[in-house]
Parts: structure tokens; C-alpha cells; sequence
């Protein structure tokens, strides 16, 4: 008999498989807080349920984790795990300890379709979307290992970034119950400004998410123009960086912040210029947008080309940005010696997309020097 892993739901589709089994809501709630808030996997534990439901959980049900293939910890704490999700396929997951928070970076792809020059995911292909009980279950897993390895009873983790392997706005049915299961004062209770959705900008389901379940949101740009991004970020060609920003406005209106964040690999030689720090100036201007530049240090890998930008050339950049107002941090890269930092999670992928022969093609008609193209002013009646 086939077994629902429980791990899919969150509160309101845990009260309907109550509602089948014939309990009342509350005991969905009692469920869900001996699944996520103590780590529970046993029903026999969950001694406040009552025995006949125990009983009829035990034939209809499971708390399933994903199989931990390899674990990793970095010199400065950081943490890295390798799940399997099957047939061949596994994700990473990254923690990342500081003074005042502690990050977890999940997953929501065995790979990624979207196919960002700068990042090793995408080098790897697509597989599959994960399902929400696999994104879930990145955090389940975490939080309670986390709890036993630092001797900890209270929460550890308390910022999550779907900043690992995937495009999270191209699995959004999975993507929305999961992030409902992290913010929910049931399960893991995070704030909606402490759970971040990073996106290469597919523009309808920013405007999707601002709707149904709006928390902070971290927009891949890389680029200050069209041209210049078509090549790093291919999505931009079905969704130009003009309308991407007038989406990032729509938002705001939704965001439990009052500004974008936007991420910046910086590429040396390719879109790490003083004249590209100009341009994205003019950008945000010409939109009038709030926003926050967050400037990644790029991590290299051989089959990008790419090198990463001189420490000198960051500051000036992000110099640039700050003198014009625009509030501007340079991302300190963390668990870079495990392979843990932005842009290097590539777990294993089944690709179903040909993907490096695509790369390589890009990266041989992408071998060319630098060329600067201006921004293009848009009209009020062109936004």
C-alpha cells in the first residue's frame, strides 16, 4: 500500500488528510508540530495523538527525509549536504553560520533549465523539480541534525535563501505549499522578511508569488543591459530587463521589505566595468526602483571561461553604485573550500537537456572582447 509522505504538506493539506482519515483540524496541527518543531519521524512518539490515529497513520503515512549521500564542513563552519532524490539524480544543501543568523540555502531543482553562464548548476542540465516534500525536507533534515550536532534545543536556523540548485519560479506548485511550511508559527515560524526567493527573472510568477505567498525576493540581474545579459542569463531574451524591474515594482507593493535585492556576479572583464556600474545606475533611475546591489565574488569553474573580477575592481563597483545612493554590499564568499559558495552547488544531475554541449557552444560565440552597449530609455507607454 502506497504511503503519503507527510513531509508534501503544509497545514491546510495536512488538515485534509485529517479530514480523510476522519479527524478533526486540530489534531493536523498537533501532527504538524511532532513533525517540524521536534523532528518526530515515529507516530508511536506522538504520545498527545490519540491511539486510534496513531494507528491508522502507521498504514496511510510516512515522515520520509531524503538519503544523505556526503556531508562537508568548511573551515569557517559552514555545512554542506548531498541528497538523494533518486534515478540517479542528487541536490545540495548549504548552512552557513554567522554571529547573528544562521542560513540555509535549499534546493528546489535536480539541476537547473535556466542555464547561467557563471553558475556550475546549469552547466549540469535539468533533470526533474523537485517536489515539495523534497524542498521541505532539506530544512527537516537540517534543522534537526543541526539541533544534536551544536547541543542546541532552541532553533537554529533562522534565515532559509532558495538560492541552491534550481530555478525556484520554475517549480512554483512545489515551491509555494513548502515556503507556506517554513513561515507557518507551526512548523519552523520564520518571518516572511527571513525567507528568500531567488529568481533569474521569470516575470509572471513574481507576480504570481506577490499574491500568494509574498516573502523576500533576490532577482538575479548580472548585467546592466539587454545584450550583455541575453548571454549570461538566457531567460532574458523572454523577459527583458525592463520588464523584469517593472515586475520587481509590482512586488513591492506585497514585500515584507521595502526593496529588491539585486545580485551581481562579478565577471572579470564582462560586466565588472566602470561604465557598467554607470549604466546600472541610470537603470535604477530611469525605473525609479528600491533596491539593494549585492555584488557576488564569482566562484570559477573550468567549464565556465570566466574568470573572477580583482578585488580592486569590486570596491570600485561598488563604489560606483554607492556614491549614487544606491545601498550596495560585497558578498563574503563562505565555503568556497568545500565548494559550498554562491554559484558551485552542483550536486549530480541526469541531464535531460543537453546542456554542456549547449555551454560549450555558448562559451566559444561568448569568447569576444568586451563591448559596452548603452541603456535604453524606456517610455512611460513602454513599461
Amino acid at each position: 500500500m502506497n504511503t503519503a509522505n507527510l513531509l508534501e504538506f503544509d497545514l491546510e493539506g495536512l488538515a485534509a488528510f485529517c479530514e480523510k482519515l476522519g479527524e478533526k483540524r486540530f489534531r493536523a496541527t498537533q501532527l504538524f508540530r511532532w513533525i517540524h518543531q521536534r523532528g518526530a519521524s515515529d507516530f508511536a512518539q506522538m504520545t498527545d495523538l490519540a491511539k486510534s490515529l496513531r494507528e491508522k497513520l502507521a498504514t496511510t503515512a510516512r515522515v520520509e527525509a531524503l538519503p544523505v549521500l556526503t556531508q562537508h564542513e568548511s573551515k569557517d563552519g559552514t555545512i554542506k549536504w548531498l541528497f538523494d532524490v533518486g534515478d540517479g539524480n542528487a541536490v545540495e544543501a548549504v548552512f552557513i553560520p554567522e554571529d547573528d543568523r544562521g542560513t540555509l540555502c535549499v534546493s528546489s531543482q535536480a539541476g537547473c533549465a535556466v542555464g547561467c553562464r557563471f553558475c556550475s548548476t546549469g552547466h549540469q542540465g535539468f533533470s526533474r523539480n523537485l517536489s515539495t516534500g523534497e524542498i521541505v525536507a532539506q530544512l527537516w533534515f537540517a534543522e534537526h541534525f543541526l539541533r544534536k550536532h551544536l547541543k542546541r534545543d532552541e532553533r537554529v536556523i533562522s534565515n532559509v535563501v532558495m538560492m541552491g540548485m534550481g530555478e525556484p519560479l520554475q517549480n512554483y506548485t512545489a515551491l509555494v505549499p513548502a515556503l507556506r511550511t517554513m513561515l507557518d508559527d507551526n512548523a519552523y515560524g520564520l518571518s516572511r522578511r527571513r525567507v528568500t526567493v531567488s529568481t533569474s527573472g521569470v516575470v509572471p510568477m513574481i507576480d504570481r508569488l506577490g499574491t500568494d505567498c509574498p516573502v523576500a525576493l533576490a532577482v538575479s540581474l548580472h548585467a546592466p543591459n539587454d545584450a550583455l545579459r541575453d548571454d549570461l542569463v538566457p531567460l532574458n531574451r523572454k523577459y527583458p530587463i525592463a520588464e523584469l524591474i517593472e515586475a520587481c515594482k509590482r512586488y513591492l507593493a506585497h514585500a515584507p521589505r521595502d526593496f529588491i535585492t539585486f545580485e551581481y556576479c562579478m565577471l572579470d572583464g564582462v560586466n565588472d566595468q566602470p561604465e557598467h556600474a554607470r549604466q546600472l545606475v541610470e537603470l535604477v533611475r530611469t525605473h525609479g526602483i528600491s533596491c539593494k546591489f549585492n555584488l557576488i565574488p564569482f566562484n570559477p569553474f573550468p567549464a565556465s571561461g570566466l574568470l573572477r573580477s580583482p578585488q580592486p575592481r569590486v570596491l570600485a563597483f561598488a563604489r560606483t553604485l554607492s556614491e549614487a545612493g544606491l545601498v550596495t554590499t560585497v558578498r563574503k564568499t563562505r565555503g568556497d573550500d568545500i565548494d559550498a559558495a554562491c554559484g558551485q552547488l552542483a550536486g549530480d544531475v541526469k541531464d535531460r537537456t543537453r546542456a554542456a554541449e549547449r555551454m560549450a557552444q555558448r562559451r566559444v560565440v561568448s569568447e569576444r572582447p568586451v563591448v559596452l552597449h548603452p541603456v535604453r530609455k524606456t517610455t512611460p507607454q513602454e513599461h
